[in-house]
């Protein structure tokens, strides 16, 4: 039995949610969403919290999900979501020019990356990225793609990684 899906979800000050039907509309300050909510769930407005009820026993797992889906639109239009990259290596610098993020990585060429809409990506220094939006699997996902240009790799470290990812270093060939 899932303990997460009989948890109510809170709404914060400075959130509006209506739910229709099985449509849950939310809208903050920094942005809004409306999503479709599985039909195997229900949910409910109650007490300035959002109640979440499976259909049957069967469908628990997916109600789970569905709550901590709208949890996170909630926390995105309050607060927000962030991440932090860091570029790792001799030359390797980034640059944000509005809505391009401009990168060398040890390319022979720059690497333009067009920045998606409902996303801002600043570069606080030139080896520093943050990725900030209201929508985590939009942030998540932009993070990801500027990381896969160059990933960091074993034997130096160099690349493009997370601020809180810890590169396993391995060890050079012996002669």
């Amino acid at each position: 039995m899932s303990r997460i899906a009989t948890k109510p979800v809170e709404v914060p000050k400075g959130a509006e949610v209506n739910v229709a039907g099985r449509t849950v509309s939310i809208k903050g300050p920094k942005g809004a969403f409306d999503y479709e909510l599985h039909q195997a769930v229900g949910v409910e407005q109650q007490d300035g919290a959002l109640v979440f009820s499976p259909a049957s026993d069967d469908d628990i797992a997916i109600t789970g999900t569905m709550r901590a889906l709208v949890s996170n639109m909630l926390s995105g239009v309050t607060e927000g979501f962030e991440k932090k990259l860091e570029l790792v290596g001799v030359g390797y610098r980034a640059q944000a020019k509005g809505k391009v993020l401009n990168l060398n990585l040890g390319f022979s060429h720059p690497v333009d990356f067009e920045v998606p809409e409902g996303v801002t990506i600043e570069t606080p220094s030139n080896t520093e990225i943050v990725v900030k939006g209201a929508d985590k699997q939009q942030v998540g996902q932009v993070a990801a793609d500027i990381r896969a240009f160059r990933p960091p790799e074993p034997y130096k470290g160099k690349g493009v990684k997370y601020a809180d990812e810890r590169i396993l270093r391995k060890e050079a060939k012996k002669k």
